[in-house]
């Protein structure tokens, strides 16, 4: 039993924290057509740094109410481009074939907002392009198709149009100058100096890990995300999807850096970097194989025959069909016996039946007045006779017991005569009403008078 409760709150965990997360690290989508010579393709980097100053100091009065974002965009006709392209296929020649970008645009936004306790400064760079000289080997049968380029990621500084991209710690550095001088050589410095342009997350999780689907009519909403027109349709799409934090991929969380800076007060910087995610689909059934250690594809226009599987990855479909066959028996079983219990039930009055109950009146009247009051009883005893005690049986104890049991004498009682000689009250006995003095609001008496009005016993106290 406590297996099983400590099984349950982990995968809890792990299904919160695969939610949780606001925003992503590095996010990478992009669609394969490996009888196109180059596809499309989008990563997205993204990260938040805090700066702390709970106790308000220097570093506050610096950065208060200010706000500002730096933005802009650009193309390969920009050198600086053209140079960031360069570095990103240096770096992942080391990890591909012959795959490479041959287009590449780049959009970034940096946005800086100041609080009362804390400055917030939100980085994103988009790089969208295209990928060339993807596929490995063709025939007829099979096309090989190189998935190592991955992991786009570039060290150092990049500039575009002056503004230096993948630094997170250069943006206060040219736009609040004042601000950086608080952490210039402090470890809150190293840990802005982390690059933004970094998926090499992406590249370092295995595709057997990925949730793998495909869809073997060819949806067609999707052949214009592949540049393919709208009246091809049939095709088969496979999909790869990572990202989600569970027991199989294992559990992602988000990084956070965090360093202390002591000046005229004690600041805290925190780098809040969320896990990666990525989307990777192909034209074709995907086979995934290594070649020379990289990670690849064999690309089919059909999946094998008789092949199913769903996002784990091999897991018969047919098993999956057995199980909800099952659990709709086990449904129609359980109206079944649901209403078979109904139908079982006793319907109607439950207990005694009213034909054996007889009422009697239980009220009597007191200074004129009746309530309706009365209780039901059994026309006969059979069923007490049953269940009564056997300590309700006097006659069968011995005499002693008897006499043990048997009510005190009762005190003798002065006579009606004698009270209503007592009590001027009694002179009312022609009312009905010889002892409610309280109905009359006066009480002659003497000193013998037993009369239990209230009225009545104050005169008799009074007197004595």
């Amino acid at each position: 039993m406590s297996r099983t409760v400590i099984m349950t709150v982990l995968l809890a965990t792990l299904i919160v924290a695969s939610t949780s997360a606001p925003a992503w690290a590095a996010q990478m989508d992009a669609r394969i057509n490996p009888n196109a010579d180059s596809s499309p393709f989008e990563m997205k980097y993204q990260k938040t740094v805090f700066i702390e100053y709970p106790n308000g100091g220097d570093l506050f009065k610096e950065l208060q109410g200010k706000e500002w974002t730096v933005s802009g965009n650009s193309d390969l006709s920009n050198p600086e481009v053209q140079d960031l392209m360069d570095r990103i296929n240096a770096k992942i020649s080391t990890e591909t074939i012959k795959a490479k970008i041959t287009d590449l645009n780049v959009a970034y936004e940096f946005h800086l907002k100041a609080r009362n306790t804390n400055t917030s400064i939100d980085y994103q760079v988009i790089l969208d392009g295209t990928l060339s000289d993807y596929v490995i080997t063709k025939d007829a049968l099979k096309t090989l198709v190189d998935l190592g380029w991955r992991g786009m990621s570039v060290d150092g500084e990049v500039v575009i149009d002056g503004v230096e991209i993948n630094i997170p710690i250069n943006i206060l550095r040219d736009q609040e100058p004042t601000a950086f001088t608080f952490f210039e050589g402090t470890e809150a410095e190293s840990v802005l100096h982390r690059p933004l342009l970094d998926a090499n997350f992406i590249l370092e999780q295995p595709l057997t890990n990925w949730h793998f689907l495909f869809d073997p009519t060819g949806i067609n909403a999707d052949a214009s995300t592949f540049g393919l027109d709208e009246s091809i349709q049939g095709f088969v799409i496979s999909s790869w999807t990572m990202g989600e934090s569970s027991i199989r991929e294992g559990r992602q969380v988000e990084r956070i850096y965090e360093a202390d800076v002591v000046a005229d007060q004690t600041y805290t910087v925190r780098s809040v970097q969320s896990s990666d995610h990525a989307n990777l689909s192909a034209i074709g059934f995907g086979a995934l194989d290594i070649l020379d250690g990289v990670e690849i594809i064999g690309v089919t226009p059909t999946p094998p025959e008789g092949y199913a599987t769903t996002s784990t990855g091999g897991f018969p479909i047919m098993i999956v069909y057995g199980m909800a066959g099952m659990a709709a028996i086990a449904g129609i079983g359980f109206f079944f016996m649901s209403s078979r219990s109904m139908k079982n039930e006793k319907k109607g009055q439950q207990g005694i039946s009213p034909d054996r109950l007889v009422g009697y009146q239980t009220s009597a009247s007191s200074g004129g007045y009746q309530t309706n009051r009365g209780e039901a009883q059994l026309k006969d005893d059979d069923s007490y006779q049953q269940t009564r005690s056997v300590y309700d049986d006097t006659q069968s104890l011995p005499a002693e017991t008897q006499q043990q049991s048997s009510p005190p004498p009762q005190e003798a009682t002065p006579s009606s005569q004698d009270e209503d000689a007592a009590c001027g009250c009694a002179a009312s006995v022609e009312m009905g009403s010889e002892c409610d003095c309280e109905m009359q609001g006066a009480c002659l008496c003497d000193g013998t008078c037993k009369c239990n009005a209230e009225i009545c016993r104050q005169q008799v106290s009074s007197m004595s």
